[in-house]
């Protein structure tokens, strides 16, 4: 029974007043409280999803992509000499070795494994000469160079290859002519990225030379050698063995050597084919 002027209670009024609360007091849309959960959460999820972008997205040179990059092992690494040959804007990457070559990547090419070591690298390409007063690259227009050194994984034998960049293709042609007419005309890149001594006249082991490629306005030099050339001194010949004499190579040597060489001219030069 209610007196005239007073409100007859309604079915909410008596809802708040058996929750507790006075008639009438202001009660909050449970829908406005959802929407607000919604965008906290939404925005908390996106936080945690863009950390987890910059922790686990691949880094070139990464040994599992996301696990971090293998430079932050830079001090163990394998030697580098030399400055980074500067970058052009129709070629940005140019010879850069962490792009073309990284520390932790294998080149298996064939029955061939190799992983690279020591690296020289610069802008004055007569550094890659074994002979520099012979200047086969004083007008060649070459602009720079990539010296590279790799040792095989499961057979003994070290490989070189230097890679020179020209302005055009033109040029890069006329060095390459210039370096087959003149074999060894290249310094061989050892693991250490010191350069190894010139091979007397007639010492070369079947499968040694160099192989010349002419790439786009690049040139790849390539070369291979058996480990135990440079790692101990040959024993000396049997005494029956004339002096003078040239010891045999061991059999299959010469596949081996030529394993190499190819496997490592092709990853050479296979990112500049359409430049």
């Amino acid at each position: 029974m209610t007196t005239q002027g007073e409100r007859t209670p309604s079915s909410g009024d008596q809802e708040q007043h058996a929750a507790g609360r006075p008639a009438g007091a202001y009660r909050q849309p449970a829908g406005r409280i959802g929407a607000r959960r919604v965008v906290g959460w939404i925005v908390v999820v996106g936080v945690v999803a863009a950390g987890g972008w910059i922790i686990t997205r691949p880094t070139p040179g990464d040994w599992i992509p996301g696990l971090g990059p293998a430079s932050k092992d830079a001090s163990s690494g394998p030697p580098v000499v030399g400055s980074p040959p500067p970058r052009a804007a129709a070629d940005p990457e140019g010879l850069n070795v962490d792009t073309l070559f990284p520390a932790q990547r294998l080149i298996e090419v064939g029955g061939y494994k190799g992983r690279r070591s020591g690296v020289r690298q610069g802008e004055n390409c007569s550094e890659t000469l074994q002979d520099r007063t012979q200047d086969l690259l004083r007008d060649s227009g070459c602009q720079s160079y990539l010296s590279v050194s790799f040792a095989g994984q499961e057979k003994p034998v070290l490989s070189s290859v230097t890679l020179l960049r020209f302005a055009d293709q033109a040029a890069a042609a006329k060095a390459a002519e210039a370096l087959r007419a003149k074999p060894g005309a290249l310094a061989f890149i050892l693991q250490d990225a010191s350069t190894a001594p010139a091979q007397p006249a007639g010492t070369a082991r079947p499968g040694s030379e160099q192989r010349v490629e002419e790439v786009g306005h690049y040139v790849t030099v390539t070369s291979s050698r058996p480990v135990e050339q440079h790692s101990t001194p040959p024993a000396a010949p049997p005494a029956s063995t004339p002096a003078g004499t040239p010891t045999t190579a061991a059999p299959g040597s010469e596949q081996v050597l030529d394993e190499a060489t190819r496997a490592i001219s092709y990853s050479a030069g296979a990112p500049f084919v359409w430049m």
